[in-house]
């Protein structure tokens, strides 16, 4: 199973330029709660760092791009973004990073939830943790649905 899933976003042009639509729950699989942006990112600096416990994300790379490294605490990927009409879908308990940003990067975030610090997890040894727990737990109820 691959970490890096990919959402085409409705794409519409004429000779004006382009125009992307994004709908909570149409073009985008969650109602959108918070949005925000990152720019002004030095291309030798990184962000991210962090998982979250419920949060799902779509990032999209309006401008430029940036490299994103995506981590389930089993298997790790790496994908480019640089194209204003895909976006990144990054799910609940996925380890992320974001490395060379582009001069002119402008990354757009969208949220199915409000921001809320007790969401995070900042720790990577922390984050392995909670995979741990949770395979763990999903273990436990599948053989709790067996008897």
């Amino acid at each position: 199973m691959s970490l890096v899933k990919l959402v085409d976003l409705p794409s519409f042009g004429d000779d004006r330029g382009g125009f992307v639509a994004i709908e909570s729950s149409q073009s985008i699989p969650f109602e959108i709660k918070r949005l925000y942006y990152i720019f002004n990112t030095s291309g030798n600096k990184s962000r991210g760092f962090h998982a979250h416990i419920n949060l799902k994300q779509i990032a999209v790379c309006v401008k430029g791009s940036c490299r994103f490294i995506l981590d389930d605490g089993f298997h790790r990927e790496e994908v480019i973004l640089n194209s204003p009409t895909q976006g990144l879908m990054i799910e609940s308990l996925t380890w992320r990073e974001m490395h060379d940003f582009s001069e002119d990067c402008v990354l757009l975030v969208l949220a199915n939830s409000h921001y809320d610090e007790n969401d995070y997890i900042r720790n990577y040894d922390e984050f392995l943790g909670s995979v741990k727990n949770k395979t763990i737990e999903g273990h436990v109820i599948n053989l709790l649905k067996c008897y």
